[in-house]
C-alpha cells in the first residue's frame, strides 16, 4: 500500500531481469528508463482508448488548479478584519505571540513551531506585544492590535490546501473531476474556512500534513530513480514537512504514523530478492530514509524548543509548573530575588505546589467513623487551606530537639536530606501520621498531630520525617519559594499528599492530608512558601543573583514530562467539548464568538452534506475493496487490473491516513473538540475523489451466469457494461459541488460572523436538535 499507483504493466517491469545479469544486480539501463517513463505519466492512465485524455490534459488541470485557488483566497480572506475582536482560542495564541515578543516564559500543550511563526508575524506587523487577549470580544481595534495582517498569515496557510489537496489527487493519477471534488469538499467546508482565518494553529497543523502527503507522493513516483537530485529532494521536503506537523502540534504524529507504514512497505518490496538489489544498496535506501524521515525531522522539532527557550528568558505566567532549578535560569524570577535560606526554630508556611494549599491544622477531630464505616483516630485534623492564617504555621525542630533538652542552635541551616519535626504553632502539637487509613482512601495513611509530651516519647519515631528535594539527594541548604520537596515519614515511607477533592463539613470543606505510598505522585511536592516574622537581618538582606545555567536537553526532557502530564490531566468537562463518535455525523459544533447586540456569532461547524456524504465514502470504500480482494482470489475480475492498483495502493492509503488520524482520539481520556478532526477530514476528501472515479470512470467486469463463467477457459469473466463514465462522474460531481455550495450558503453567517439574522433565521440553521446557536429564539410576534 502506497499513496500513487502506477501504469499497467508496472510489475511485471520490476520482475525483469537482463539474463546475463546476476540476482543481486541492477535493473538494466532500458528498463529503468522505461520504468522513469511510466511513472512521469498520470499513475492510473490505462490508454487513450479508455477515456477521454482531455481530463488528463496540463490545460484541465491549470484552469482547474487556478479556479481552486482563487475560490480559496475569497473564501479564507473575505472580509478576514470582522470581526475586529478576540475570537475562541485567539484568547490563547494571541496570548503567546505577546509572550514570546516580551520574552516572557509561559507554558503551552503543543510544541512552539507554530506559535513561533505567528509570533514572528506579530512582530513584523509591528506588534509590541502589549495586549494579552484576556477575553473573548476584546477589542483589537482600541488597543491597536495589527490583528487582520496576524490573520492573515493562517488564513494565506488555509488558502493553500485546497489547491495541494487538488495536486494530491492529481499525481495520485486521478483525473481533473476527481481531483476537483476533492478539494472542493475542503474548499467549502465551513470549519476549514472558520478554523483557517483565525489566530489559531490548526491552519498550520492542516497545511503541514497536506504538503507532507504531496511531497511523498512526489518522491514515492520517483522510487525507480532512487538517488537523483529531485529524489533527494522530494525525500527531504517530505521529513521537513513531517517535522512541521508534529512540530505544531502532536497529533502530527498520526501523519508521520500514515506515511511511515508506507515507507515500511516500500522498503519491505525492495528487500525482496527479486528486485536485483543488494544487500548494500537495500541499506543505502534504508539509511536515506531513515536520515530524511526520522533523525531530520526530529532534530528539527529540537531545534524549535531551542529556539523557543532562547527567546523566553524572562520569568513569566509559565514558572510555576517548572522545577525550582528551572525557574532559576530565568531573569527575574522570584526565586532569585525572594529565596531565602531556612534554619531550625523558623516558622514557616508549608505550600502544597499542584493546588496551592497551605498546610494547616485546627483543633477539630476526625470523626470516629466515616460514611462507608471505616474507623479513624480521632485524632487533630491536618488539612490543606487555600489561605495563609495562623492555623498554618509550623516551626521546624530538629529530630533531637527533645533528646537534647530542647537547646537552641541559632543559625543552623535545615539541609536537603534532613530528618526533621514539624510542630504546629497554635495548637502546640507535632505533625504525625500512622498506619490509620485516611478519611477519602483507604491505602494511603492518616495524618494528625500528637501532644509534645508524647512526640517526645512513645510517638516520637511518628514524628520523623526527611526533606527530600525533589531532583536531588545531595546536601544543599533548603530556602523557601525555590526549594521543591517531599515530607517522607521515617518509619512507613510515606510522602505528605494533597489533592483538590474537599472533605465533608466536618472538616470544614478543606483538602485532605494524607501519607501516600507512591513516592513519585507530583502531587506530593511541597514548598516552604514563606519564613513569618523573620527577624535575621542578613537573610532578610537579598541581592540580586546570577540565573543559573542547565542544559537544553534537561529543559527540553522537564518541559516535555509537564506538557503530556498537562495534557492528561485535560478532563474537566467542557460546554462544548466532544468525542470521536459525534465528529463526522456533526453531532454539534463550538461557539466562537456572539454579538449579543447585532445577532451576530462565530459557530465552528462543518459542511453537512460534505461530512454527512464523506462518512458514507468512508465506510463503502472498504466494502469495495474486500469485493474486489475476495473474487480476484476467486479468479474473478471485477476492473481492469490497473484499477485493482488504484484501490490497492491509493485508494487504500488514502483511508488508512483517515484512520490513523481518527482512531487513535478514542484511546485518549483528555478534553476534545470538534476541531480534533480536521486532519482525518482532509484525509477522508481523498477517499471521496478516490471513489468518485473508480465508480464511475473505470469499467467494471461483472458475471451474469454461470454458463458465462465457464466458457471462458481462463478462469475470468470479462463482461464489460459499456457507458459514458465520464459524463456520470462530470454529473455526480456537480451535484456534490451544488449540494456543499448550498449547505455554504445556508451556513455562512456563522462562518464569518458578519452577518445579522433573526432568531427564526438562527432557528432555520439548527437541523439537528444538539446544534445549539445563540439567538435561535423565534421572533416576537
Amino acid at each position: 500500500m502506497a499513496a500513487p499507483t502506477t501504469k499497467k504493466g508496472d510489475t511485471a517491469l520490476r520482475r525483469r531481469k537482463n539474463a546475463t545479469q546476476s540476482p543481486k544486480s541492477n535493473l538494466t539501463a532500458s528498463v529503468r528508463e522505461k520504468k522513469s517513463e511510466l511513472d512521469e505519466t498520470s499513475a492510473g492512465e490505462t490508454g487513450k482508448s479508455s477515456r477521454n485524455t482531455f481530463l488528463y490534459s496540463k490545460t484541465c488541470f491549470r484552469k482547474a488548479l487556478i479556479a481552486i485557488t482563487v475560490l480559496s483566497f475569497l473564501t479564507r480572506f473575505w472580509k478576514i478584519w470582522d470581526p475586529a475582536q478576540v475570537v475562541f482560542d485567539e484568547v490563547h495564541f494571541g496570548k503567546f505571540a505577546s509572550y514570546y515578543i516580551r520574552g516572557e516564559y509561559f507554558f503551552d500543550l503543543h510544541p512552539p513551531f507554530a506559535k513561533l511563526m505567528l509570533a514572528l508575524v506579530a512582530k513584523l506587523a509591528g506588534y509590541d506585544g502589549h495586549f494579552l487577549f484576556d477575553n473573548i470580544g476584546d477589542s483589537y481595534t482600541e488597543n491597536h492590535v495589527p490583528y487582520v495582517f496576524i490573520r492573515s498569515f493562517p488564513a494565506f496557510l488555509s488558502s493553500m490546501v485546497p489547491p495541494l489537496v487538488f495536486l494530491i489527487m492529481k499525481e495520485s493519477g486521478y483525473d481533473v473531476i476527481a481531483s476537483f471534488t476533492a478539494a472542493a469538499i475542503v474548499l467549502f467546508d465551513n470549519a476549514h474556512i472558520t478554523q483557517g482565518r483565525l489566530i489559531l494553529l490548526d491552519a498550520m497543523l492542516v497545511f503541514s500534513m497536506v504538503s507532507a502527503i504531496y511531497c511523498y507522493i512526489r518522491f514515492f513516483k520517483l522510487r525507480h530513480r532512487p538517488f537523483t537530485r529531485s529524489w533527494w529532494a522530494w525525500l527531504t521536503m517530505t521529513g521537513f514537512c513531517l517535522s512541521c506537523t508534529i512540530s505544531t502540534k502532536y497529533v502530527g504524529f498520526f501523519t508521520f504514523l500514515s506515511i511511515g507504514l508506507s515507507v515500511v512497505l516500500e522498503l519491505w518490496k525492495l528487500w525482496d530478492v527479486r528486485t536485483g538489489l543488494s544487500v548494500k544498496e537495500f541499506l543505502k535506501h534504508f539509511y536515506a530514509r531513515a536520515f530524511t524521515l526520522i533523525i531530520f525531522p526530529f532534530c528539527l522539532y529540537l531545534f524549535w524548543f531551542y529556539v523557543h527557550f532562547s527567546i523566553l528568558k524572562h520569568s513569566g505566567p509559565g514558572d510555576s509548573l517548572m522545577s525550582a532549578e528551572f525557574q532559576e535560569t530565568l531573569l527575574d524570577n522570584p526565586l532569585l530575588v525572594q529565596a531565602t535560606p531556612l534554619n531550625y526554630y523558623d516558622v514557616v508556611l508549608l505550600k502544597h505546589k499542584s493546588t496551592g494549599a497551605f498546610l494547616h491544622s485546627h483543633p477539630d477531630r476526625y470523626p470516629l467513623r466515616y460514611e462507608d464505616g471505616r474507623v479513624s483516630s480521632q485524632g487533630q485534623q491536618v488539612t490543606g487551606y487555600p489561605y495563609n492564617d495562623t492555623n498554618s504555621y509550623w516551626m521546624i525542630l530538629p529530630q533531637d530537639h527533645y533528646a537534647d533538652g530542647s537547646k537552641y542552635t541559632p543559625g543552623r541551616p535545615v539541609m536537603n536530606m534532613d530528618v526533621i519535626k514539624l510542630h504546629h504553632i497554635s495548637t502546640k502539637t507535632d505533625l504525625m501520621t500512622h498506619d490509620v487509613a485516611s478519611p477519602y482512601y483507604p491505602t494511603n495513611e492518616e495524618f494528625t498531630t500528637t501532644s509534645v509530651e508524647e512526640s517526645a516519647s512513645s510517638k516520637h519515631n511518628f514524628t520523623l520525617f526527611q526533606i527530600r528535594y525533589e531532583n536531588d539527594a545531595s546536601a544543599r541548604a533548603v530556602t523557601t519559594k525555590s526549594f521543591p520537596f517531599r515530607l517522607v515519614h521515617q518509619l512507613t515511607n510515606v510522602a505528605m499528599w494533597s489533592g483538590p477533592r474537599p472533605l465533608p463539613e466536618w472538616a470544614h470543606e478543606q483538602q485532605e492530608i494524607n501519607g501516600a505510598k507512591d513516592l513519585t505522585k507530583p502531587d506530593t511536592i511541597w514548598t516552604f512558601d514563606e519564613i513569618v516574622d523573620l527577624k535575621d537581618p542578613a537573610r532578610l538582606h537579598k541581592e540580586q543573583r546570577v540565573p543559573k545555567k542547565i542544559s537544553f536537553l534537561r529543559k527540553y526532557i522537564e518541559l516535555q514530562k509537564q506538557m503530556f502530564r498537562q495534557n492528561n490531566l485535560l478532563k474537566d468537562e467542557h460546554p462544548y467539548s466532544s468525542v470521536p463518535w459525534q465528529w463526522p455525523i456533526l453531532h454539534h459544533g463550538i461557539s466562537f464568538w456572539a454579538n449579543q447586540s447585532e445577532n451576530k456569532q462565530i459557530y465552528l461547524l462543518g459542511n453537512p452534506f460534505g461530512w454527512w456524504f464523506m462518512l458514507i465514502c468512508i465506510f463503502t470504500l472498504p466494502i469495495v475493496a474486500g469485493i474486489l480482494i475476495l473474487a480476484k482470489q476467486r479468479g474473478v475480475s471485477l476492473m481492469d487490473q490497473d484499477v485493482f492498483l488504484h484501490v490497492n495502493r491509493s485508494a487504500l492509503f488514502f483511508l488508512v491516513t483517515w484512520v490513523f488520524h481518527y482512531i487513535p482520539f478514542f484511546l485518549m481520556g483528555r478534553q476534545l473538540f470538534l476541531h480534533h478532526y480536521l486532519p482525518a477530514h482532509i484525509a477522508g476528501c481523498f477517499v471521496v475523489g478516490a471513489l468518485l472515479q473508480l465508480a464511475c470512470r473505470k469499467r467494471f467486469d461483472l458475471p451474469i451466469s454461470e454458463g458465462a463463467k465457464t466458457a471462458n477457459t481462463s478462469g475470468k469473466v470479462h463482461f464489460r457494461e459499456r457507458r459514458n463514465g465520464a459524463a456520470i462522474e462530470l454529473l455526480i460531481s456537480i451535484l456534490i459541488i451544488l449540494a456543499l455550495l448550498y449547505c455554504f450558503y445556508q451556513f455562512y453567517p456563522a462562518i464569518y460572523g458578519t452577518k445579522s439574522l433573526s432568531g427564526n433565521g438562527w432557528l432555520g440553521l439548527k437541523w439537528r436538535d444538539t446544534w445549539l446557536m445563540h439567538f435561535q429564539k423565534p421572533d416576537a410576534k
